[in-house]
């Protein structure tokens, strides 16, 4: 299994599920301490395979090269978790950074983007594999300021359904799994390190954890290879839609 943006929230309880079941897990993140450290625990803790790799997926040439590594190692995955992503700023539009939308497309479109062309040829190859892309709740219903971000979570989705269509003939699967609110770094990283505005975010509820979202990816890849869940979402039992949450008075 390859995770992107492993070093952290989704991606990282996502290495510690899958390692957990036995599995040989490649993880790709660009922060390399926090990288090794997670391997090393998971080779220790479950004896799994384990390989990492520093990796902005923003960089196609990189990204070309680190799958080439894993296909000359006879490490193609059977199932790759297209999980790096962010928001960046939370603005009116007419307010709001460009350089904050540079980062969200670049790397929750285009990073997918570069890895899934890089890594889809060979699992056709195979004969087999399975895309999971995490999207979120935004690419269904777009909330005030979150314009930008919901457009590239919009994107994950309709790359969902077209990766699936244009893989039609072959036995590779295509999923999106599609969380509400997760508590995570994902807040801080949007709010620029503001660690007591991101906590707000979750105030008076109990949000998603990593865990929860790794469960469900668990699910959407254990399945029969006959079956494919093209998208699952998946809330906290507070929220109903992008931007209708029951908050507890504190």
């Amino acid at each position: 299994m390859l995770v992107t943006g492993a070093s952290s929230g989704i991606g990282e309880a996502c290495a510690r599920r899958f390692a957990a079941e036995g599995a040989r897990v490649v993880l790709w993140a660009r922060r390399l301490e926090r990288l090794g450290a997670l391997a090393a625990e998971l080779r220790e803790r479950h004896g799994t395979e384990v390989r990492t790799g520093v990796v902005d997926v923003r960089n196609r040439a990189a990204v070309n090269a680190a799958v080439a590594a894993l296909a000359a190692a006879d490490a193609v995955p059977d199932v790759l978790l297209n999980n790096a992503g962010l928001a960046a700023g939370f603005d009116l539009f007419q307010e709001s950074d460009p350089d904050d939308w540079d980062r969200m497309i670049d790397t929750n479109i285009k990073g997918l983007l570069n890895v899934s062309r890089a890594v889809l040829p060979l699992m056709i190859e195979r004969g087999r594999g399975h895309i999971i892309n995490i999207g979120s709740t935004a690419g269904h219903l777009t909330y005030p300021r979150g314009n930008v971000y919901a457009a590239t979570k919009s994107a994950v989705r309709a790359l969902t359904e077209g990766l699936n269509l244009d893989a039609a003939g072959t036995p590779i699967r295509i999923s999106s799994v599609d969380p509400g609110f997760v508590e995570t770094e994902f807040s801080v990283v949007r709010f620029a390190g503001d660690e007591q505005r991101a906590k707000r975010v979750y105030e008076g509820f109990r949000a998603l954890s990593g865990d929860d979202v790794a469960d469900v990816v668990a699910y959407v890849a254990a399945l029969p290879e006959h079956v494919n869940i093209l998208d699952v979402v998946v809330l906290p039992t507070a929220q109903r839609n992008s931007y209708v949450t029951h908050r507890q008075a504190q």
